[in-house]
C-alpha cells in the first residue's frame, strides 16, 4: 500500500499555507522547494516519474485532463497495473467504460488485468449511475462514497482511480453543486490517505471542462493532441504540483503497444564520457583525412548533394564495423532494406551478409508515415534490442518531411544526445542543394552537437564532375582542411591519385 505521507499546508501554519499555494512559476520552473520533500510514488511510466521529478503525491489527488484519444484513461490504467504488479493494489472506478471493455483495450497495449484481478491485487468497478435517482433529484455522492469503501477495503488498495469523473459531474447539472460534492469527494479521499487518480475531458483548446478539479487536485496533467502538416502529435503538461518541483514544458508521448511513453528533453541531457578511442571510417585513405578515423562515440554528419556518395561513405563506415564484431543500426528514411543492400553491392560493399549475421539491424520508414514520437521510439527500441556500438541515419534532411523544421531537429537532437550517452557513434547523411553554405550543410540547425562535419561537393573540371570531400571539422584530431579528391568504383571508393583512374574505370551509382 502506497503510505501517505504529511501533506504540506494541512494545519501548518501560515509556512504551509504559502507554499501549498506556489505556481508552478513560484517554484522556480520546476525547481523543487528546499525543505522536507513530499512523499511521491513512481507511476513506473517511461519519462513520466522523469517530468514529475519522482511520481505522483502520495495520499493525495492527481487529476488528469485531455480530449478524447489522448490516454487519459490509458494513463491511469497502466499506473494502477503497474503498481499492482509490484504489489500496491489499486481499485479503478469507470463512469464510462465497462469492465469487460477495460480489460481488452488494456490488453491491446500489453497490461493483462484478469491475474490481477484474480490475485486481489486489482478491482475493476463500473459505476453506472441510476437515471431514476438522477431525474428525482436524489441522486448524491454519499451513495459512490460507500461504494468505494466497500471496494478499496476488499483489496486493501491506496490507490484509486476514478475514470471520466466529468460524467459523474453532469449529473448534478448545478456549478455549486458540483462543488459541494466534488468537495466532499476530496475530503473523503484525503482522510484515507489515498493516492487518487481522477481522470476528466477537457474543453475546447486545451481549457478544463470543470475548473474546480483544478483547484482542488494537488497535481494536474494536461494531455492533448495536434496534427501539424498532417501529422499527429501528443505533448503532455503537467500544470501544477503542490509541494514539489517539476519540468514545466510540454512533452512529446507515444501511446504504444506498451502503455505510454513520454519523451522528457531532459533525458537527452549532456552526459557523455569522452573517448580518445578512434573507429575506421572504412578506409585508410579516409582515415588519414580525419587524422587516424572517427572518434567513437561521436556524431559525424557527411554532407552533400545527390549523388556525392553520402550513402556509400556510409556504407564503407557499416561494413568495417560488422566486420570488427561491432554491431550496427541503419536506419533508412529513402530506401527500403533490399534497395539499400542491393545499391551498395554494386559497388562493392557488402551489408546484407552482416544483416543476415545479426551484426546489421536495418530499420526503414517514411518520415510522414508517423510523429517524431512515434519515430524515435521505434528507433530507441531498435537500440535496445540490438545494443548496437554505431547508428547510421540516411537522411536527415528527410526528417523534415516529419511534420515540421522544430520536428525534425528535435528527433535529430535527441537522437544524437542518447547515442553520445550511450557511447554509441553515430553518423548522419544530409542532402544539400548548395555544398558551399554552411548552415544547409550542418543541417535543420545541429551544428554545436556535430563532433564531425563532411562535406562532399562537386568539381567541375570542364570536362566532368569529380567528386570531393573536405572536412570542416573535427573536434579533437589534427585533420586535413583541404580537399580531397575521390570516386565510387565497383570495388568502393577511391580516394587521392587513384581517384581520376578509378574514376575512368567507371563508377558505380554514387549516392
Amino acid at each position: 500500500m502506497d503510505t501517505p505521507s504529511e501533506a504540506p499546508g494541512d494545519g501548518a501554519g501560515v509556512e504551509g499555507l504559502h507554499l501549498q499555494g506556489r505556481s508552478a512559476q513560484e517554484t522556480l520552473g520546476g525547481v523543487p522547494e528546499p525543505g522536507r520533500p513530499i512523499e511521491k510514488v513512481p507511476t513506473g511510466i517511461a519519462g513520466l516519474d522523469e517530468v514529475l521529478l519522482g511520481g505522483l503525491p502520495v495520499g493525495r489527488t492527481t487529476l488528469v485532463g485531455g480530449g478524447p484519444g489522448t490516454g487519459k484513461t490509458v494513463l491511469a490504467l497502466e499506473f494502477l497495473h503497474r503498481g499492482a504488479l509490484a504489489g500496491a493494489p489499486g481499485v479503478f472506478v469507470s463512469f464510462e467504460e465497462r469492465v469487460n471493455d477495460l480489460r481488452a483495450n488494456a490488453g491491446a497495449m500489453g497490461m493483462e488485468l484478469s491475474p490481477l484481478e484474480a490475485a486481489g491485487k486489482l478491482r475493476l468497478v463500473h459505476a453506472a449511475v441510476p437515471h431514476d435517482a438522477v431525474y428525482a433529484g436524489q441522486f448524491d455522492i454519499q451513495g459512490l462514497l460507500a461504494m468505494l469503501e466497500g471496494h478499496t477495503a476488499a483489496v486493501g488498495a491506496g490507490r484509486l482511480v476514478i475514470d471520466a469523473i466529468d460524467v459523474l459531474m453532469r449529473v448534478f447539472g448545478d456549478p455549486d453543486r458540483e462543488r459541494q460534492e466534488l468537495h466532499i469527494l476530496h475530503q473523503w479521499l484525503r482522510d484515507r490517505g489515498l493516492t487518487a487518480l481522477l481522470t476528466a475531458k477537457a474543453g475546447g483548446e486545451g481549457m478544463r471542462t470543470y475548473p474546480f478539479l483544478d483547484f482542488m487536485a494537488d497535481c494536474v496533467l494536461l494531455l492533448d493532441q495536434r496534427i501539424e502538416r498532417q501529422v499527429r502529435t501528443r505533448r503532455l503538461n503537467v500544470v501544477k504540483y503542490r509541494g514539489s518541483g517539476f519540468l514545466s514544458n510540454e512533452y512529446p508521448y507515444v501511446l504504444s503497444e506498451r502503455g505510454i511513453v513520454v519523451m522528457p528533453i531532459s533525458s537527452a541531457s549532456l552526459r557523455q564520457a569522452v573517448v580518445a578511442e578512434r573507429v575506421s571510417s572504412g578506409d585508410a585513405a579516409f582515415d588519414a583525412l580525419l587524422g587516424g578515423g572517427f572518434q567513437r562515440g561521436s556524431c559525424i554528419l557527411l554532407a552533400g548533394p545527390s549523388g556525392a556518395g553520402k550513402t556509400t561513405l556510409a556504407g564503407i563506415f557499416v561494413q568495417a564495423a560488422c566486420r570488427r564484431g561491432e554491431g550496427v543500426l541503419y536506419v533508412s528514411f529513402e530506401e527500403a532494406a533490399t534497395t539499400l543492400t542491393g545499391n551498395l553491392r554494386s559497388v562493392g560493399i557488402d551489408v546484407q551478409t552482416p544483416a543476415d549475421a545479426g551484426m546489421l539491424q536495418i530499420v526503414t520508414a517514411l518520415p510522414e508515415a508517423m510523429g517524431v514520437e512515434q519515430h524515435l521510439l521505434r528507433v530507441y527500441d531498435a537500440i535496445e534490442s540490438s545494443d548496437p556500438r554505431h547508428i547510421v541515419i540516411d537522411a536527415i534532411s528527410a526528417c523534415r518531411r516529419m511534420g515540421s523544421e522544430q520536428a525534425a531537429f528535435d528527433f535529430c537532437a535527441r537522437l544524437v544526445t542518447t547515442c553520445k550517452q550511450r557511447g554509441i557513434t553515430c553518423l548522419y547523411t544530409n542532402q544539400t542543394s548548395d555544398p558551399r553554405d554552411v548552415v544547409e550543410l550542418t543541417g535543420l540547425g545541429l551544428s554545436s552537437l556535430v563532433d564531425t562535419l563532411i562535406a562532399l561537393p562537386f568539381h567541375d573540371d570542364g570536362q566532368r564532375l569529380r567528386r570531393r570531400m573536405v572536412v570542416i571539422k573535427s573536434r579533437g584530431s589534427a585533420h586535413s582542411t583541404g580537399y580531397q579528391d575521390f570516386a565510387i568504383t565497383d570495388n568502393g571508393p577511391v580516394f587521392g591519385a587513384g581517384a581520376v583512374a578509378g574514376a575512368l574505370q567507371g563508377e558505380g551509382g554514387g549516392r
